[in-house]
This record gives structure tokens, sequence and C-alpha cells, in this order.
């Protein structure tokens, strides 16, 4: 029986087809159910009313309440360009009340002398405070006339009634149809009353007893309409228990029947390929840490089960090193292997690289890219395909369906988290039975997050650096010290060591002042004038082939300094660069700086990491600033950055990993609650592996990732 909730959002007063068109384009609202789970994003506390003079630039809320009586009002201008004006005055001052729309309307309703409540979002013009578009209630209620116009009426009986009123996320689109933050909330008020009896548990009354939960229904009120902030908090934390315990259940369950599985390829021999290599070709000696994990994938391999694998490790720390030498191992069992990474220029450079360490064994390279020729494509396309290729590395080309491989037994993916979870998957299906997967990761990830992400894969860390590396020396520097630092990198280019300047933008915007890459770029080539110094520029926007030949040149030492976008930010690998000066370091999170940091260092000279900024800095920003300074640890600046900007900013879109949608959960913030509801699935899975529940059985599926069945090994 179809629910209420599954109603369409369009016969919702207040909303009709245009509208619902947009809601559902927008923000993914079709449904009164969608509504009724799409929830405020912060509150506002309507009880408080500011005093005209205490609303100040430094108040923190973004919308004021204020009391006031009405002194004046004029219509200023014609037409389409016409705006009220209307003066108003509390015990404490006056300020401006300002209408652009609903100008008529509005002035014939506002009295001069009566008292008002305002509530909207102020606005400093040279210290002084206004109100644009204010809503307005009178004090002791509104007309029928009024109320009939859309003036609030707190009295109306049907109305849920809060002490904080949520603020919810809206777009510019919407807004323009008068679905701004306060539209949607009047939507909510209105679905409310159509809705309450069609709420139905989600949890058992077992576990709501022995976690001490808010009931659904009572959560939900609570998390649109608070009553208090204790009864807020206590809405919160039902609704992201149950979020959080869905997901876990849905990894565990994945988890559990991937383990229990037996089709997975058996790479039994450690043969000639990996011997060889091992006593002829290994460039240095292995750290531990790389031992170990090759011990960890050696295990997987020969088990019988499929492995699939997360393998972090720092910027440097040769991971690619033990992804050639499962490679190796897949070869010697007549296993074809392939590696997929997120750019040309990386796809090349580990093109290049392989080649050269496995020089002599027999074993044959092929590589695709978009920007592939005719003849490499079809020497890689036929290899794969044959199975004469026993490795083959390529961008997003891989997926393709004209790619296809005699007998795949390993994939690889290289800075998976910017790959999409379908663009993953499909490299699984290359085979009837799935290959082992091994996914690789140089941005660090929190152990809450990895559990929650990646919860489906077993994970390894290398935490060491190959020996003769030195830690790399990081400063703050402003506008100020520019000549400073102009005098360090020709200090360092006369040593003959290299330089990288990172700029956030590739052209100015009107929005951000952030340095932008052309300006900069002319003004270095100023400073570093030609025959002296070589300068090159490097962005994402350039054709593949002009990317490679300036990498190719700056590798090869005939330009002396780098300009670029943080497109460097994998995939160039030039010992020589010792210097890496990053221009806007404010506009970066602090996992991208890190790894943007980790292009210098790579070899045995010390290295110097530069952060520019501005003056003026949020508080956030000098945090994420000052911590680059003082620490190396890539983990520990994932946990600052989980922090500080949360999951979704670190896992990048929904696109690039994360495969639940959630609504309410922050993987950042409810550490706590994840670990909880681990605790909590794994309890429920030993005595109930097949969630029998009827209840739990349509949580887990409420948070399955909606992804084709083919996918079904992702994570």
């Amino acid at each position: 029986m179809a629910s209420y909730l599954d109603n369409d959002v369009k016969f919702l007063a207040g909303v009709g087809e245009a509208r619902a068109k947009l809601l559902a384009t927008e923000l993914g609202v079709r449904t009164l159910g969608d509504l009724l789970h799409y929830f405020p994003f912060r509150y506002i506390d309507r009880a408080k009313v500011y005093g005209i003079k205490d609303v100040t630039e430094e108040v923190e809320d973004t919308y004021v309440q204020i009391r006031a009586q009405v002194l004046g009002k004029k219509i200023i201008g014609e037409g389409r360009g016409q705006r009220l004006s209307v003066t108003v005055r509390d015990r404490t001052g006056t300020t401006e009340l300002v209408w652009f729309r609903g100008v008529k309307w509005i002035e014939k309703r506002l009295e001069p002398g009566r008292e008002y409540v305002f509530f909207g979002r102020p606005h400093f013009f040279r210290g002084e405070f206004s109100m644009v578009h204010p809503e307005v209630e009178p004090v002791g209620g509104v007309s029928g006339e009024a109320q009939a116009g859309g003036l609030r009426d707190a009295s109306r009986s049907d109305r849920p009634t809060a002490s904080l009123q949520g603020v919810y996320h809206t777009t510019e689109k919407l807004t323009n149809l008068h679905l701004g933050t306060k539209g949607i909330y009047n939507l909510v008020c209105n679905m409310w009353p159509l809705v309450q009896g069609s709420i139905v548990e989600t949890l058992p009354e077992s576990l709501l007893t022995e976690q001490g939960l808010m009931g659904l229904k009572e959560a939900l009120y609570n998390i649109h309409f608070p009553q208090s902030t204790a009864l807020l908090k206590s809405a919160e934390y039902r609704l992201k228990f149950e979020e959080l315990l869905g997901i876990q259940l849905d990894i565990q369950t994945k988890r559990t029947a991937r383990i229990n599985r037996d089709d997975g390829f058996v790479f039994p021999k450690v043969g000639e390929f990996f011997n060889r290599f091992w006593n002829e070709k290994l460039p240095f000696e292995l750290t531990g840490a790389q031992k170990r994990v090759i011990k960890e994938i050696r295990a997987d391999t020969v088990s019988g089960r499929q492995m699939n694998r997360l393998l972090q490790g720092d910027v440097g720390s040769g991971k690619t090193l033990v992804a050639l030498m499962a490679m190796l191992l897949a070869a010697d069992n007549g296993f074809q292997s392939c590696m997929m990474v997120p750019t040309e220029i990386l796809a090349r450079q580990h093109y290049a690289s392989i080649t050269k360490m496995v020089e002599g064994l027999g074993l044959r390279v092929g590589i695709i890219t978009g920007a592939s020729k005719s003849q490499e494509r079809n020497l890689a396309l036929e290899g794969a395909a044959e199975g004469y290729l026993d490795i083959l590395i390529g961008t997003h080309a891989l997926i393709e369906d004209r790619v296809q491989f005699a007998n795949l037994g390993l994939v690889i993916i290289d800075e998976q988290h910017r790959f999409g979870v379908e663009q993953r998957a499909k490299l699984w299906t290359k085979n009837e039975r799935p290959p082992h997967i091994l996914v690789m990761t140089a941005t660090p990830i929190p152990r809450t997050l990895a559990m929650t992400l990646y919860g489906d894969l077993e994970v390894s860390v290398i935490d060491e650096l190959p020996p003769g590396r030195q830690p790399i020396r990081t400063y703050h520097k402003n506008d100020g010290d520019r000549l400073a630092v102009w005098g360090f990198m020709k200090r360092e280019i006369a040593k003959g060591r290299q330089v990288y300047v990172v700029y956030p933008l590739i052209q100015e915007s009107e929005k951000m002042d952030y340095k932008d890459l052309y300006d900069g770029f002319e003004s270095i080539s100023r400073d570093f004038p030609r025959p002296e110094y070589q300068v090159i520029a490097v962005h994402g926007k350039m054709r593949a082939e002009d990317k490679q030949q300036a990498m190719r040149e700056f590798k090869d030492k005939q330009a002396q300094i780098m300009v670029a976008t943080s497109v460097i930010e994998v995939g160039v690998d030039v010992p020589n660069a010792t210097v890496m000066v990053i221009e806007s370091a404010e506009r970066f999170g602090l996992s991208q700086l890190h790894q943007l940091r980790g292009r210098v260092g790579r070899g045995g000279e010390q290295s110097y990491c530069v952060l520019m900024s501005g003056q003026k800095l949020s508080k956030e920003a000098r945090q994420r600033l000052g911590a680059m300074v003082e620490t190396n640890d890539g983990f520990e600046l994932a946990e600052m950055d989980l922090r500080l900007r949360g999951a979704g900013d670190m896992a990048g879109t929904q696109q690039s990993g994360l495969a639940w949608e959630l609504r309410i959960a922050d993987l950042g913030r409810d550490q706590q609650i994840i670990e909880m509801t681990r605790q909590v699935a794994s309890r429920i899975l030993e005595t109930d592996p097949m969630v029998t529940d009827p209840l739990l059985a349509a949580l887990r599926e409420k948070f399955t990732p909606r992804t084709p069945k083919d996918f079904s090994n992702i994570s």
C-alpha cells in the first residue's frame, strides 16, 4: 500500500507544477517524504529580540528579529524600479527597512505609529544597519485581509510552532520563485499536518529503549520545529543514529558476504617475474611498512577470496612500487593486471617508470588514455583482449566497453577518490569472476571516515618514508614577504634546484580575490627574466600534448620554475624540485595543501614549502596554515581537515566516493555515533546475519547505495 509520503510534492499548498519541477532538479525533493527528510542546516532563535542599536556587524546570527514602531514610509522610483523605504524606531534607535517586491501591498498594510516584529538578514553600509525584505508580524496579531495576503500569522491552529526556526539550504533559482529558506520553511509547515499520521517507526522498540532514542515521529517534528534546544539535540541524535546504523548494516553485510565467498582467483606461485625483480631490479631497500603490505596482499591472493584492499600511504611513501610487485605476482600466475589513474600526466608517468623498472624481465606493458593515438590504442585493445599484455595502465579510458581482457586478475586504482563509484565498479565487471582489487590513495583518510567510506575494504597503511628523505620545512608568509621569498627562490635555483609556484585559479574571478595563474606567470617572468631563468606554465585547460611537453621540459631541467594550478597535485615527480610556493594558500584545504607539498622532497636534498596568503585570514584558515607549518604528518592533518571542513569536502562530491547521501550525519563530527552504530550493527549481525528483522531489513535497504546490480562488489 502506497504511503501518503509518496505523494507528489506538486499537490502541496504553495508548490504547483513549476515549483515542483525546480524542487526536484535543484534539491531532489519530489515527494512529501523527500520534503519531510529535507532537514534544516541550522536554526534561529525566534524568541530573541534585538534592540536596533545592538545589531552590529559582530552579531553572529545571520538573521535577527527586532520589535519596532513604524515612523514613516515612502515609495521611491517608478515602475519596476520602485522600492519601499520604511523608517522604524525602538527604544534604542532607528533604522531603515527596504522592499523591492510587493511594494504597494506592503506599503498599504504598514500603519505609521503601529508596532511590528520584523525578522530578516541584517545589512550594513558604512556601519549603518538596515534590513531588506524582512518578514513582518504585527504585534497583537493580523487581520483576515493581511492573513490572506500572506503575512505571518502565529495564531493559526494548524501551523506547527517552534522556539527555534529552521534554516534550509536553497538555490538562486528557487529563491527567484519565492522559495528561499523561509519559503521552504513555509512548505514544511504546510506539509506537517498532512504527513504526521503516515510516519511509521523504523527502529525496533528494544533498540529505542536500549539506546535511549526518541521515537521517529517526535524526532522529525523536533528537527523541523524544535520545542527546545534539548529536544533538538535528541532529535538530531536519533536521526543520525538511524542513518549511520543503516549504513553500517549495509557495509558489514556486504563485507561478510564477500569474505564468505570462495570465488577469488588464487595466486599460489611466487615466480620468475617477482623473484628476478626482487633480486635484480629493486631500486632501493623496501621499508618495513612496504614489506608488511606486500605480505598482506600475498595473503589475500592465496586465500581463495577476492582481495578488496585500500592502501593508504603519504606522498612519496612508495605505493607504486608495492602495486607493481602485486602485478608481478599476478603475472607469475598467468593473470593480467590493470592500473587506472585519474590523469593523463600520471598515466604517462606510471607507464614510463614501470616500463623502465621491468625492462629485461619479458613483461609486456601497455597504456591507453583518452589522448592515445590510434596505433597506441589499437595495440592496447588487442593486447588486453588477446592476453599478450601483462599490464595495462590507463585513465578513465580503461572502463570503456571496448576494453576487454583475456584473464584480468588484478585491478589497481590510484588516487581512487577521484573516480566515481560506478566508474570504479565497471572495472570489476571486466571478468565473469571478480578480480582482486587494490585501491590506493595518497590522501590520508582518518580512521572514522575510512570505516564508513571504505568499510568493506581491508586497510593497509605505508607509514614510513624511503630512506634518505628529509622532512619538508614549511613556512607561512604574506604579500609583504614576497621579495624575500623571490630572493630565496633565486638562491635555490643558483644551487641547481627547481621551483613550483601553484595558483588556485587559471584566471581572475570577480567573486574571489585570489592570485591567478596568468597574472602570476607574467609577474614571475618579469622578476625572473630570460635567458638567466626559464619559466613555464601548466594548467588543466592546456592540450594534453602541450602539458606533456611542459612536464618533460621541467623534468629535463630546461626550465627552473613551473607556474601551475593544482593540476600538478598528482602525477609530477621531479626529484630536483626543492621549493613549492603555494599562492593564496588559504584557498586550499589541508589535504590538498599536503598533496601539493608532497611534490617536493622527493630527492635527497632539503626541500621547502612556502604558503603565501593575504593579511586578513579567517580563524579556520589560520588554523589550517598553522597546522601545515607544524607537522608533516598527513594523517594528523587529515583528522584536522575532517574536523574543520567535514567529510563532504574531503571525499569530494557524491560522485567522488561517498556512496551514501547523508541527510543529517556528519562523518567528521559524529565519530562517537559512528563507532556506536558500528558496534550495534556487529552485534545485530552476530545473531541475525541475514537481517531478517523487517524493520532492520527496511533500514538497511533504505541506506543501500542505489547502484546497478552489476556493481554489487563496490565498497
